[in-house]
């Protein structure tokens, strides 16, 4: 294999008129959190994003013993605690037994004294429409104001969903919206889930893949999502491959590029994610609904890399601080 490409700054840098967007965008987060509660009728401040929980647990990561030579100094524990998130994407709550089937599965990783290194937020669609840093800004900007009751921001929604229907049509995202769409009615944690984006590994840049491991994927049928998953974690172990891809090229690697595939980038299993039965957290307790997995916050060599996922940033510190500023107003929270 040719040498991994190494990571530059300047594959997250932002011109002036996407940062121009990006201030407006994040007062409409702010505006959307602090109405959220009402939103989705809840008595908490919700996120803009994947704001309905399904459950929360503990888990472990194990790292593979024969993990290649040039991985290691980032691994350097045979295991890693885990908090992980359960949830949907929606950013409205619904109490309905159907979903759509856009899932979220964030994991954060602490050493042994409880320091954070990294927050991974996995989905299980391994791809993102829009690669358009301007046209997401204006479309994600439109939806939290038409959330907000701004009746007037339809038009401009359409009008962003039309112009995204281009990077629809790739063979990538073809393949994986029939896939996604035969899956539907899967169980939640039969899916592989994905980090769509690029992250750092020290210099390297990589893309995450967590893949279960003999997960029936006809279990619940009949049940809420909700229902579902905590029953299996309550009775069963859960356990997953971790797979990485390292970028030498940005031709058959593209950062910035986030609606096709890595090609010519072999899956590279460096560990395992396991969930012991009975790891639940009390999802009644508000701290667990305050938990934040901004991957921001991870170690320097462990964060995000490229323009959407910059947009992130900005995103998870408005959400984050705006949900704690109303949660402590309304239940005297302070994180």
């Amino acid at each position: 294999m040719p040498n991994p490409l190494k990571y530059n700054k300047k594959f997250d840098e932002l011109n002036e008129e996407e940062k121009k967007l990006l201030e407006l965008n994040k007062k409409t987060i702010a505006d959307f959190v602090e109405q959220s509660s009402s939103i989705s009728d809840v008595n908490y401040a919700t996120r803009n994003a994947h704001a309905k929980t399904y459950a929360a647990a503990k888990g472990a990561f194990w790292i593979e013993p024969d993990i290649p030579e040039s991985l290691q100094p980032y691994f350097d524990k045979e295991k890693f605690d885990l908090t992980i998130r359960f949830s949907n994407a929606q950013l409205k709550i619904k109490n309905s037994k159907k979903d759509i089937p856009a899932y979220g599965f964030a994991v954060q990783i602490k050493d042994e004294n409880g320091v954070l290194l990294a927050n991974y937020p996995l989905v299980n669609f391994p791809l993102f429409p829009i690669n358009s840093v301007s046209t997401f800004l204006k479309l994600f900007t439109a939806v939290n104001r038409f959330y907000i009751k701004k009746w007037n921001s339809v038009f401009t929604v359409l009008l962003q969903i039309i112009k995204i229907i281009p990077s629809l049509l790739t063979g990538d995202m073809i393949r994986n919206m029939i896939k996604l769409l035969r899956k539907r009615n899967d169980f939640i944690l039969s899916f592989d889930y994905h980090s769509i984006g690029a992250y750092r590994l020290g210099d390297h840049i990589i893309k995450i893949k967590l893949s279960p491991q003999s997960v029936d994927k006809n279990i619940g049928k009949k049940q809420k999502v909700k229902d579902s998953l905590k029953n299996y974690l309550q009775t069963h172990d859960f356990t997953a491959d971790v797979l990485i891809q390292i970028c030498y090229d940005l031709k058959d690697q593209p950062v910035n590029k986030l609606n096709v595939e890595w090609k010519n980038a072999p899956f590279i299993k460096i560990g395992e994610v396991k969930i012991e039965k009975d790891s639940l957290l009390d999802s009644r307790n508000c701290n667990t609904e305050l938990l934040s997995f901004n991957p921001f916050e991870s170690k320097i060599f462990f964060q995000p890399v490229g323009k959407i996922q910059k947009l992130r940033d900005e995103a998870y510190k408005v959400s984050v601080q705006t949900r704690r500023k109303i949660n402590k107003l309304l239940h005297g929270k302070n994180s």
